[in-house]
Formats: C-alpha cells, sequence, structure tokens
C-alpha cells in the first residue's frame, strides 16, 4: 500500500525558515539535492497548503530552476509528472498543471486517496502535516538537517503530537547535511 511521507528540510535546531521567513540557508548542494531527488521518485502526488504550494509551484513556472543544475532538472520533472492537492480557503485558483485544489483537509478522503494510490503521497509544510500527523495517517518521515542553526522561526515538525518512530535509514553528506528517515509507529 502506498505510504504517506512528510519530508522536510530543517535547520539542526527544528525550523524551516528562519525568524524573518527566510530559507536560503537551506538551499541543498548537488549530492543532497540528488540524494532528495532518488527519495521522491515513489511519490505520484503532492498534498500541499497554500504557502507551500506557492513556493514549489516554481519547479513548473519558472524555467530557470531547471537550468541551475542537473539535479535540479531532474527534481523539476518529477514535480511536474506529479499529481498536486493544495488545500487553501484564500486561493481563488491554481495555476500549474496536475493539480486540483480542496478548501478544507479532510481526514477520511485522505485515507481514501491513499489507500486507493498507485504511488505514495507526500505531504509538505508543517501546518498542513499536522492535521494528517493528529489523524494517524503518516506512514513515513523523511527529515533533511542542515548544518544551520536558525535560532527561532517556523517549526518544521508539528507541535502537540506525540508519536513513536523507527529509525529507518541515516545518511550524511560532505557539506554537512544529513538525512534521517523515520517509520511511524501506530
Amino acid at each position: 500500500m502506498p505510504k504517506l511521507l512528510y519530508s522536510a528540510i530543517l535547520s539542526l535546531d527544528g525550523y524551516i525558515e528562519d525568524e524573518s521567513g527566510q530559507f536560503g540557508w537551506a538551499e541543498p548542494d548537488p549530492e543532497v539535492h540528488q540524494f532528495i531527488n532518488d527519495q521522491e521518485r515513489t511519490v505520484g502526488t503532492y498534498l500541499y497548503g497554500r504557502r507551500m504550494y506557492e513556493t514549489m509551484k516554481g519547479w513548473e513556472t519558472d524555467p530557470g530552476l531547471a537550468q541551475m543544475s542537473p539535479a535540479m532538472a531532474d527534481y523539476a520533472r518529477l514535480w511536474q509528472a506529479a499529481g498536486k492537492i493544495v488545500y487553501s480557503t484564500t486561493l481563488d485558483q491554481v495555476s500549474t498543471a496536475r493539480t486540483r485544489m480542496e478548501r478544507t483537509f479532510d481526514p477520511a478522503a485522505l485515507h481514501q486517496w491513499k489507500e486507493s494510490a498507485e504511488r505514495d503521497l507526500s505531504i509538505g509544510g508543517p501546518g498542513l502535516a499536522a492535521h494528517a500527523f493528529a489523524a494517524e495517517l503518516v506512514d513515513e518521515l523523511h527529515l533533511y538537517l542542515v548544518p544551520y542553526l536558525a535560532g527561532g522561526g517556523k517549526p518544521g515538525l508539528p507541535g502537540g503530537v506525540n508519536i513513536r518512530l523507527e529509525l529507518l535509514a541515516t545518511k550524511s553528506f560532505d557539506g554537512g547535511f544529513a538525512y534521517l528517515g523515520y517509520r511511524v509507529l501506530n
């Protein structure tokens, strides 16, 4: 059965962006980017809130991203080939192919999509993911730790959730990034 994955690039102290909303420090080098691409190859559908969608849609709307490196071109192809579901009450419409919008997060509907999916689903953004964690729908976490202390900002993991995890894999990279893969134990 396909899995629901939560993937995030985090500062070592657990933030996806700093107090000023910046996340340039989280840009992976080519080695890390290719590893992330390889982890994402199983994903057939991305689930996003509005802010994460607006950040990620550049993989389709900004051709300059794919021209920056072979790893970035590879990721652009992966992202464009996948379906996207955007959860938003404020967005009027979506502007990327293979994308649909939902106004509210419905755990029962996500459970059905997960059961009928042919490939894994990936939920992006800690706000939206908090709902999936609370509904016990997340199967794995793929965390990429950046050798950087943000000192505050937007946490990459939801608060108020107590979940036991089993370590599946680790990998360290020359530039100081580290990957931690976990299975959720329900």
